[in-house]
């Protein structure tokens, strides 16, 4: 472990402190078919050869199913967060989505999670109308109830979602990791800036180290 140790409750605690059985939970964010196949973003279309598309297919997606199935294997929790107004004409969206020209309806099959990551029976799916999963969704009131300490976090976008699910975890007492190589964004510079800008916030690691702590969970 690196970095400043800090004694909270009992514990002494690191930004990457060794996950604990039963307080360990992973959040994927946003990984929708609208935002992650080529063609459906209509607020940026990408196609299949795209930098972006690439990485998802190539990257993050087969260690995004690492990272589950570990995390599914060891017990768990499991949160999906997708974008999705809980309206057909979504009236209910946030102002910067009606502006950003946004919107997922209720029930759209673009707004599906993906095949590989869809989820199983038990794990928690939460739609939000805004960039941050905690201003739109009781993900903070469902966390707590889950005893969730560590946090794991991957998905998209790095620079967007993600940015503002790990600084307002992190800002509510959570111990948060952001797996760097299950993320992606529309750039390399764009991914490598987002995480310079809040590793402050969180442990930044790879898929391999998350995955093998995970496994010694058990």
């Amino acid at each position: 472990m690196s970095g400043i140790t800090v004694k909270f409750g009992n514990d002494l605690l690191n930004r990457d402190s060794f996950y604990e059985a039963g307080r360990t939970s992973l959040l994927f964010v946003d990984m929708q078919r609208i935002w992650c196949e080529p063609n459906l973003d209509p607020t940026h279309p990408q196609d299949g050869n795209s930098y972006y598309h690439r990485r998802l297919r190539e990257i993050v997606i087969p260690n995004q199913m690492r990272i589950l199935e570990a995390g599914r294997r060891t017990g768990c929790n499991v949160l999906h967060t997708v974008i999705e107004s809980l309206t057909i004409d979504g009236r209910d969206r946030s102002l910067d989505h009606k502006l950003s020209g946004m919107h997922v309806p209720r029930g759209a099959p673009e707004g599906r999670i993906l095949e590989e990551l869809t989820p199983i029976e038990n794990e928690i799916v939460l739609p939000k109308t805004s960039s941050g999963v905690f201003n739109s969704t009781n993900i903070d009131y469902v966390l707590r109830n889950l005893d969730t300490r560590y946090l794991i976090i991957a998905g998209v976008i790095t620079d967007q979602c993600v940015d503002m699910a790990v600084r307002d975890a992190a800002d509510r007492g959570y111990l948060v990791t952001v797996v760097t190589d299950a993320c992606a964004t529309y750039s390399q510079e764009r991914h490598d800036g987002a995480l310079r800008a809040y590793s402050g916030y969180c442990w930044a690691t790879d898929t391999d180290t998350v995955v093998k702590r995970l496994r010694n969970l058990r």
